[in-house]
């Protein structure tokens, strides 16, 4: 049997990391320029084809995917006379493997349906490294014969793949991932800085912290930049851990309760960015608990 064509849009350092791995294993790829050339450019040397709107990967493609970084991009590819859904036709599978609203993709997998298509939410865990091999952590969910159409595929990205059931449950589960692991950073960010106001070392901290129940991978990650200097063990923006958070707030909205945790979280995040730290780490926000400090 031949392999699925695959349109992909979104070629940043993850989906980048993503289409190089598909190609090397025999894909065929059709890609579009979204934010920079670079990506594209790399694709269409190993033997992409370059497209110039999200209708025309639909149109070429059997499997659609898109790399953005939030629920409107995800939109503004969707609609449109260009979008990808004016490209779409029965059979055919979308799969947005950024984390969006539910909200938003609910809405957008009622669209996709009526074209006899199947929209699938897969958000993503770990890291570009981890695409590069494969080895993603994928949360796809949404109609099963669309899952088990574009099953092969997320299993040549994915080392871990979860079916979850009904649409929208990947991006209900990975915000309440993200909001649980940017509350811990943040908690473990600012117990170094309380350490320093406090005239205790933070390594004594660490080691007796981490002795107990309360240590954790996320406590390790922060301790790497906090204790040795390197904010690259967690590799995840401040701008975006913001973004993320903020999306976990609206989805609490949107159910109808509000959320108490997430908001300290969310109000140092993005008091980080906007004092110019948005591209640093979250485990830099030791700097900015320090900082608030002094």
């Amino acid at each position: 049997m031949s392999k699925q064509t695959i349109g992909f849009i979104g070629l940043g350092l993850m989906g980048r990391a993503m289409c190089d791995h598909m190609q090397d294993q025999g894909y065929g790829l059709n890609v579009m320029a979204n934010r920079s050339r670079e990506a594209v450019d790399v694709a269409v040397s190993k033997g992409a084809t370059e497209r110039s709107t999200p209708k025309e990967i639909a149109e070429h493609s059997d499997i659609i995917m898109l790399c953005v970084d939030t629920s409107q991009s995800v939109e503004g590819r969707m609609y449109g006379d260009d979008g990808v859904i004016a490209g779409l036709s029965a059979g055919k599978v979308v799969i947005d493997f950024g984390t969006s609203l539910p909200a938003s993709t609910l809405k957008i997998g009622e669209d996709v349906e009526k074209t006899g298509a199947f929209y699938l939410d897969s958000p993503i865990g770990r890291t570009p490294s981890h695409a590069r091999d494969g080895l993603l952590n994928l949360m796809c969910s949404g109609p099963r014969q669309g899952y088990e159409t574009a099953e092969e595929i997320l299993k040549v990205l994915g080392e871990n793949v979860f079916y979850l059931g009904d649409l929208g449950s990947g991006h209900t589960i990975k915000l309440i991932n993200n909001f649980f692991g940017m509350t811990v950073a943040n908690a473990m960010a600012e117990a170094f800085a309380m350490a320093d106001k406090m005239g205790v070392e933070r390594q004594q901290l660490y080691d007796v912290m981490s002795a107990g129940p309360l240590h954790s991978g996320m406590m390790d990650f922060v301790k790497g930049y906090a204790i040795g200097g390197d904010p690259s063990q967690l590799a995840f923006a401040i701008k975006n851990a913001a973004k993320d958070v903020s999306y976990y707030s609206q989805m609490s909205k949107d159910a109808g309760v509000e959320s108490i945790m997430s908001k300290s979280t969310l109000k140092a995040l993005e008091a980080a960015r906007d004092s110019g730290m948005g591209d640093d780490m979250v485990s830099q926000m030791t700097d900015f608990y320090k900082n608030e400090f002094s």
